[in-house]
């Protein structure tokens, strides 16, 4: 069974201040795409750089996470230093990930150009950044989702298997 790992970064939802809205919106995507059986693994972290790194290591080599996906902390702001963060873990950055999810968030608000998510591999862990906000969520997931079985189908992880009434995935690369 594929194991999934979530983790919301923010300094109020981290202490209980504000209530995860981000988290659950990542769970509901993930839910309305991916048909294979899949078990999530989430944590709320705040924004300091130590422990969103430590949150992605323990979920890639502790859990046996094989996909990971951050949401919040991706924007210019000083406290947002989730793809830092990231990059601090990732053996091999994939940027046609990020380019993706800015693309389509340019045809809705032309903020987005600001937005920094990126996406790599760590081992056998594929890492992808979400932006905060669920409509923004559900926008760039959406952008990069098809493109997932076949990254990892090419890392050595565990099949993944997306409703194709939803999203055609084109998979070169899977083993038959």
């Amino acid at each position: 069974m594929m194991k999934i790992g979530i983790v919301t970064v923010s300094d109020r939802a981290s202490r209980g201040e504000y209530e995860d809205l981000s988290g659950p919106a990542v769970m509901a995507e993930l839910e309305r795409y991916i048909l294979s059986k899949w078990e999530t693994h989430v944590h709320i972290v705040p924004d300091e750089r130590d422990e969103i790194s430590a949150a992605l290591v323990e979920l890639s080599e502790v859990n046996g996470c094989s996909l990971i996906i951050t949401t919040g902390g991706t924007g210019p702001a000083p406290r947002d230093i989730t793809p830092e963060a990231t990059r601090d873990v990732l053996e091999k950055e994939l940027p046609g990930l990020g380019e993706a999810m800015r693309a389509v968030s340019l045809k809705k608000v032309p903020t987005a150009v600001l937005s920094r998510q990126i996406a790599g591999i760590r081992g056998s862990t594929l890492i992808i950044n979400l932006p905060g906000s669920p409509k923004a969520i559900a926008e760039c997931l959406e952008a990069v989702i098809a493109a997932v079985p076949d990254c990892m189908d090419l890392i050595g992880a565990p099949d993944i298997t997306l409703d194709p009434s939803l999203i055609h995935s084109h998979r070169p690369h899977k083993l038959h």
